[in-house]
C-alpha cells in the first residue's frame, strides 16, 4: 500500500461493493460475484442421502448395534491367545444382560424418536443442534449458532483475516499484527511447493490415468484428485466468499459442509471422490443414514482420515483397515501421493501416544468447533486459538524425567535449553521429502501419471531433519526464527543451515537423481542443477545477497532474538517451481500453480502453469481490486515493496516465468512419530553427532568441548 493514498483507494473498493451488494440483494450480489471470480454455487445433491423405511431402519439400527457389541467384545477379550477360547468368551459377553445393556450409538434412539429416516447434511444436524454451549479459556459458557461456529473454523475457511499468527513478515512486520493491516491468510492462498497448487485451481479435479502402462496407454482409467478432499466444505470450490472483504457464503454452499467425516464412527472414505455435474466439479460425501446414526465427538480416526494422509504420507505402512488410502473411493479413485509431507507418522508402532490409543482431541482440546493447532508456529496455517498452548510440558511438566534416577537432573536441565522433540523425535520417515522438483517429472506407472521427482528424501537428522533455534516464530516463508541463548550474530542460518546443503551423502543423492533425470531431460547440467538444489542462494548476486544480509539483520535478527529459545528439530524442504519474476525478492519470488490433470496427464509443467494461471480468480489476482484488497500487503510480507501487476503470461506462454528453488529451506514443526525413549547423550555429543555446534552459534571452542564432555559415560 503506498501511504494514505492506497488505503483510500482500499476503502472506497470496500465501501463501494459493500453498497453494491446491498443494492443488489443476496442473489444478485452472489450471481455478481460469480461472475467475477469464475466461481460456482448450486444446490449440492449426494446419492448416498437416501430415505429408509422403518423395517430398513430397524435393521440397520440392529446392525450396527450388535457390530459395535462384538467389536467391543473383541476388545475385551483380545489377551486370550487361545482363539477357540476366545470366541466362548465373545459369545458369553454377546449374551450377557449387563453387556448389552450399554446402547453404543445414542443417535439410533434420537432419530426414531425424532422420526429421522434420511441424512440431509448440515439441515439434518441443525434439527437438534441449531444453538451450541461454548466454553471459553476462562469456563465462561456462551450460546453459539452451531453452524455459524462451523463456517467461522480454518476447517472451513482455511484461512483468518484476524491476528494472532507466530509468522513475521521479511520486513519484520506480524501477519496481521499491529503495524499491518489485515488479509486473509491460511492455505486458501499461502504457495506450498509440496501440493504444488492453491485450493482455487486445485480444488476438485479428474485426471486420465493409465496404470500399468506406459505414457499414452490404452486402458484409461479417471481418477480423483484435489485439495477439497481434505476439506470440509462441499462445493463447487473453497470458502472463496469468506476470503472476500465483502459478502458472504451462499446457503447452498452451508449446506454442504460435511459434518459427518469428522463425526461418524462409521463413515465410508470410499464416498470422498470427485463427481461432475452440471454445474461443475466437486467432491462427494458419505451422507448414509448408517453414518449419520453413528455420530458422537470426534474420536481419533475422525481426524486421521485427513491428517494421516498428509503427515504421513500416503502409502505408510500398517494403515488401519479404514485409513483413508486402504478405501480410495468407489469410484474415480482418489490419486496417491508419494513422499511424506512430515515423515512423522502417528501410528502405534511409531509413535507413542498413537500405541496410548489418545484421542487427538486430548492433547488439542476444541473450543466449540475450533480446534487449537499450538502457540508456537512457523508458518502460514492459520489457528483458530493462537493463544491456546499445545505442549508437551501441558502433560508431562517443565521436569518430566523421573525414571532414571542417575540422570534425572541431567535430563531435566536439558529441558530449559532443547525441546521435548529434540530427544524423542529421532527420525523422520525414510520417504520424507526434503527436495522436490516439478520442473522435471518422472512416470510413475503404478498410477499410471507424470508425478513429481523427488530428488531427495531422508528421514534423517541433519538432511530430513535439521536443529534450529526455535522461539516459537516463523517467516512469511516458514523459516523458524530463534537465536543462540548467548546472543551475538554467531547464528545466522538464512545464510546457513537453511540455505545450503553440506551433507556429503545428500549431495551425492541429489547428484545422482540429476544423472538419472538427464536421461529424459537432456538439456540438464548435472554440476549446475546440483549447485542449484544445494545452494540456492546462487541464484542472487552479490548486490542481492547484500541486500539479503541487510534485511537478516535489520528486520529478522530483533525477531530471533525475542522470548526464549530451544534447539528444536524441523523437517526441511525445498521445491523446484516456476515463479513470477516480476514478484520476487532476495527469499523468494511468488510461485506459480500447477493444473493437476494437465500436469499428471502430459507431463507439461510450462502447459500446466499456463492453464492454472487461466484460472479467472488467478487472473483477478493481477488486477487492481486484489492488488489493493490483498496482495500488496502480501508481497510486503514477502520482503517485496509491492505487487507488481504485469500478468505473466502472453499470447497463451508463460511471460516473465522461470524455475527457481527457494532461496532457503522451509521449515515444517515436527510434533509427532513421539518415542518414548530418548536419544543417548552421544548422538549428541560426540565427534560424529547429530549437531553441529558452529552453525547453531557455538564459538569453536565450545563446539569442540560439547563434543567430549568429561562426564559422558
Amino acid at each position: 500500500m503506498n501511504g494514505n493514498g492506497g488505503y483510500i483507494k482500499l476503502g472506497m473498493v470496500v465501501v463501494g461493493g459493500s453498497l453494491l451488494a446491498l443494492t443488489l440483494g443476496p442473489k444478485l450480489w452472489h450471481k455478481a460475484f460469480e461472475n467475477y471470480t469464475g466461481v460456482v454455487n448450486a444446490p449440492l445433491r449426494y446419492d448416498s442421502s437416501q430415505a429408509v423405511s422403518e423395517r430398513e431402519f430397524n435393521r440397520l439400527a440392529d446392525k450396527l448395534t450388535r457390530q459395535a457389541r462384538q467389536e467391543r467384545a473383541l476388545r475385551q477379550t483380545e489377551k486370550e491367545e487361545h482363539a477357540f477360547a476366545r470366541r466362548l468368551k465373545v459369545n458369553m459377553l454377546m449374551n450377557t444382560r449387563s453387556f448389552n445393556k450399554e446402547a453404543p450409538f445414542p443417535h439410533i434412539g434420537y432419530f426414531r424418536e425424532a422420526g429421522i429416516r434420511q441424512y440431509e447434511g448440515p439441515a439434518t444436524c441443525l434439527k437438534c443442534h441449531e444453538t451450541m454451549k461454548v466454553s471459553d479459556d476462562h469456563g465462561k459458557v456462551r450460546e453459539v449458532g452451531t453452524l455459524d461456529d462451523v463456517l467461522d473454523t480454518v476447517h472451513f475457511t482455511f484461512q483468518s483475516k484476524a491476528d494472532g499468527f507466530t509468522t513475521y513478515g521479511y520486513d519484520g512486520r506480524q501477519v496481521n499484527g499491529n503495524g499491518s493491516r489485515a488479509i486473509p491468510v491460511g492455505k486458501v492462498d499461502r504457495a506450498c511447493g509440496i501440493p504444488g497448487s492453491f485450493t482455487w485451481t486445485g480444488w476438485a479435479d479428474l485426471v486420465k490415468t493409465y496404470p500399468g502402462e506406459k505414457p499414452g496407454g490404452s486402458t484409461e482409467v479417471t481418477r480423483s484428485e484435489g485439495c477439497g478432499q481434505c476439506h470440509i466444505g462441499g462445493n463447487y470450490h473453497p470458502a472463496t466468499e469468506a476470503m472476500m472483504p465483502v459478502g458472504q457464503v451462499p446457503n447452498e454452499a452451508k449446506q454442504g459442509v460435511d459434518c459427518l467425516i469428522c463425526h461418524s464412527a462409521k463413515y465410508d472414505m470410499n464416498q470422498r471422490y470427485v463427481i461432475q455435474d452440471q454445474h461443475g466439479r466437486r467432491w462427494n460425501q458419505d451422507r448414509s443414514l448408517e453414518a449419520a446414526l453413528t455420530v458422537g465427538q470426534p474420536g481419533r480416526d475422525n481426524c486421521l482420515f485427513c491428517h494421516q494422509h498428509n503427515l504421513g504420507g500416503d502409502i505408510e505402512a500398517a494403515l488401519a483397515d479404514n485409513a483413508a488410502p486402504r478405501k480410495l473411493g468407489h469410484e474415480n479413485q482418489r490419486l496417491l501421493h508419494p513422499g511424506a509431507k512430515r515423515g512423522t507418522s502417528v501410528m502405534a508402532g511409531r509413535d507413542v501416544h498413537g500405541a496410548a490409543n489418545m484421542a487427538c482431541t486430548d492433547c488439542h482440546v476444541p473450543q466449540g468447533h475450533r480446534i487449537p493447532r499450538g502457540a508456537a508456529g512457523v508458518d502460514l496455517v492459520a489457528n483458530d486459538l493462537p493463544g491456546r498452548v499445545v505442549s508437551c510440558e501441558s502433560c508431562h511438566t517443565a521436569a518430566p524425567h523421573v525414571k532414571d534416577t542417575d540422570d534425572r537432573a541431567l535430563l531435566n536441565g536439558h529441558v530449559d535449553r532443547l525441546a521435548c522433540e529434540a530427544c524423542h523425535v529421532k527420525e523422520l520417515s525414510a520417504d520424507n521429502v526434503v527436495l522436490r522438483d516439478w520442473l522435471h517429472p518422472t512416470w510413475n506407472a503404478e498410477e499410471g501419471v507424470w508425478v513429481y521427482t523427488d530428488i531427495l528424501r531422508s528421514g534423517k537428522a541433519r538432511v530430513g531433519m535439521q536443529f534450529l533455534w526455535f522461539n516459537g516464530n516463523g517467516t512469511f516463508l516458514a523459516n523458524a526464527l530463534g537465536n543462540h541463548p548467548l546472543g551475538g550474530e554467531g547464528y545466522d542460518p538464512f545464510m546457513g543451515l537453511l540455505s545450503k546443503i553440506t551433507d556429503a551423502e545428500a549431495i551425492a543423492q541429489v547428484r545422482q537423481a540429476a544423472v538419472q533425470l538427464k536421461q529424459r531431460y537432456p538439456e540438464i547440467d548435472v554440476d549446475d542443477y546440483v549447485r542449484r538444489a544445494t545452494d540456492p542462494l546462487s541464484y542472487l548476486t552479490p548486490q542481492q545477497l547484500a541486500e539479503r544480509a541487510k534485511v537478516v539483520e535489520a528486520n529478522l535478527r530483533p525477531l530471533m532474538e525475542k522470548g526464549k529459545s530451544k534447539l528444536t528439530p524441523f523437517k526441511v524442504f525445498n521445491a523446484l517451481m516456476y515463479e513470477d519474476l516480476g514478484n520476487q525478492g532476495p527469499f523468494g519470488g511468488m510461485i506459480l500453480p500447477f493444473d493437476y490433470p494437465t500436469y499428471y496427464e502430459k507431463g507439461d509443467p510450462a502447459a500446466s502453469v499456463v492453464k492454472a494461471l487461466s484460472n479467472p480468480l488467478i487472473r483477478r489476482m493481477y488486477e487492481a481490486p486484489f492488488k489493493l484488497f490483498m496482495m500488496d500487503e502480501f508481497m510486503k510480507y514477502f520482503g517485496v515493496k509491492s505487487w507488481n501487476t504485469t500478468y505473466p503470461m502472453k499470447d497463451g506462454k508463460l511471460d516473465n516465468v522461470a524455475g527457481r528453488w527457494m532461496r532457503q529451506m522451509g521449515t515444517l514443526m515436527v510434533n509427532h512419530g513421539v518415542t518414548e525413549k530418548g536419544r543417548g547423550c552421544k548422538e549428541c555429543h560426540s565427534a560424529s553427532g547429530i549437531i553441529t555446534f558452529e552453525q547453531l552459534g557455538y564459538p569453536p571452542e565450545r563446539a569442540a568441548e560439547l563434543r567430549k564432555l568429561p562426564e559422558l559415560r
